[in-house]
């Protein structure tokens, strides 16, 4: 490589560590600069929400269409497996599916009329408010969902639903998957409408381009600090959509600790070799259950795991937190090594020291490791899980005999949690209008909004209102007669008038 000329990025099969596929060239300054005036000139902002919503349908028709080269790819550069990836490519296309479904259904423009009235104080004029789109997009692909938070995932389905054009930093880890991906997305839709960029470099210049109006981004606490850091000291800041780390604490109430449960949580704790963002991190229940707990994670199995950075930070992490007087090593399951191959591994503690130690102890390790903190009275939960870092789910286990205890210990979890989950296990997100994919910091960069479910449109949408406009010079979303036919709300009424 001479002086000045960008790395290339080479994939690599993380089950032998050997590279997979042909190196794919960093994108350079006048590449990114071209792709984003492509994108400022793009009309994609003016078309209707039906044009947007078949282009989107015709996005995912395509992707299954290339479904077997597509997955066949992604699981040689990420050895996550034929069965999982070919679930994550239809969850990622019936995604946008939905988003299509949500733009016929036009809730999601807030439209809102207000008619004049001369006798408020003050006078009320007539207003018209509607969403409108934010502007190009930089999406940052997921390392851990080739599909679901990548190229095409929900990021680009959603600002692509909003009108906002879309460029793509790929991820590093599957770079032949995010060309592939990319071809076709790039096929179907209009030119400037979506572009992807590759490197480490272009990911801060994409940030700080005056073009750019948003950001959402998937990955690390530490990357995504940066870059939020970055949006935030621009000119002009814009949003910085990010979701970062996030422990998922369960808490398992003596009601519930059986020896199903304690299999439910190793299973959830090693699925796809930990390298899930709702990965069930810490739990807290009582001291009978460590053996049970114990047993499950010690006859499970590790694998490869993405990369081998993670491999090395997986690795490093678990090493220190076994090398302190904090925790004692309770279990660990078996290590294929090969690869970039790790061992599920166990760690317990007692809630007096976590609770001393909630710094050092809540610390993300991803990967397929857990913390069990031990209590004797669950009552005494209640003044440590209010004190928990912000994360994206929070799960409580209890029997019906228990429901008034749950409901309290509910109540504590929900200022650090943005999604609550009862007697069942928090890996998995589907894709629906209840969905909230967000939690408080580090969880997130704004827990107001979620990266999942029909609502994450509204991340690239901004309000603007009509005020006494000729009727003939506004959108027919806000037009008399409703000729959409959309939810709307009229003199503070929501319906269709």
């Amino acid at each position: 490589m001479t002086s000045g000329q960008l790395a290339a990025i080479q994939g690599y099969n993380p089950r032998t560590g050997e590279p997979f596929g042909a190196p794919v060239p960093s994108t350079s300054d006048a590449e990114l600069d071209a792709i984003l005036a492509k994108a400022v000139a793009s009309d994609w902002p003016a078309t209707t929400s039906a044009v947007r919503a078949e282009a989107l349908e015709r996005v995912a028709d395509a992707l299954d269409a290339e479904s077997e080269l597509l997955v066949s790819t992604a699981d040689s550069e990420t050895a996550l497996g034929v069965p999982r990836l070919s679930g994550e490519l239809k969850r990622t296309t019936n995604q946008l599916r939905l988003f299509a479904s949500v733009l016929r259904e036009g809730s999601y423009l807030e439209a809102t009329i207000d008619t004049a009235d001369a006798n408020t104080v003050p006078p009320r004029p007539e207003l018209r408010r509607i969403l409108r789109p934010i502007g190009p997009v930089a999406v940052f692909a997921a390392s851990n969902f080739p599909f679901a938070f990548s190229v095409a995932g929900g990021d680009t389905a959603s600002a692509l639903a909003a009108g906002s054009p879309v460029i793509v930093k790929a991820h590093p880890s599957h770079p032949t998957t995010s060309v592939e991906t990319a071809r076709i997305v790039a096929s179907v839709l209009p030119e400037g409408v979506f572009g992807i960029v590759h490197g480490i470099p272009v990911g801060t210049r994409l940030v700080q381009h005056a073009s750019v109006k948003a950001v959402g981004f998937t990955g690390s606490t530490g990357g995504g600090r940066a870059l939020f850091d970055l949006a935030s000291g621009r000119p002009d800041p814009i949003p910085f959509y990010g979701e970062l780390g996030s422990v998922n604490p369960t808490v398992i109430l003596p009601g519930a600790a059986t020896e199903e449960t304690a299999a439910g949580f190793a299973g959830s704790l090693t699925l796809g070799v930990g390298q899930f963002c709702t990965n069930p991190g810490l739990v807290f229940a009582p001291a009978s259950m460590v053996e049970s707990l114990t047993a499950a994670v010690a006859g499970t199995s590790g694998g490869p795991m993405l990369n081998e950075r993670m491999q090395h930070g997986y690795q490093s992490g678990v090493d220190s937190l076994a090398g302190s007087d904090l925790v004692e090593l309770a279990a660990t399951g078996t290590d294929p090594a090969q690869g970039f191959s790790v061992a599920p591994k166990l760690f317990t503690t007692e809630l007096k020291t976590f609770a001393a130690n909630q710094g050092t102890l809540t610390e993300e390790h991803f990967g397929p490791a857990g913390v069990v903190v031990t209590y004797t009275d669950p009552e005494e939960l209640l003044d440590v899980l209010p004190q928990l870092p912000g994360s994206l789910t929070a799960t409580v286990h209890a029997s019906s005999a228990e429901h008034q205890l749950a409901g309290r210990i509910g109540s504590a979890l929900q200022a650090v949690a943005g999604r609550l989950i009862f007697n069942a296990w928090p890996t998995g997100v589907a894709v629906a209008w209840g969905m909230q994919h967000g939690g408080p910091w580090p969880a997130t960069t704004n827990a107001l909004h979620t990266s999942v479910g029909s609502t994450a449109i509204r991340r690239w949408l901004v309000p603007v209102t009509y005020q006494s406009w000729p009727e003939e010079l506004l959108p027919p979303e806000l037009q008399a007669g409703n000729p959409l036919g959309i939810p709307r709300r009229f003199d503070g009424v929501l319906g269709t008038a």
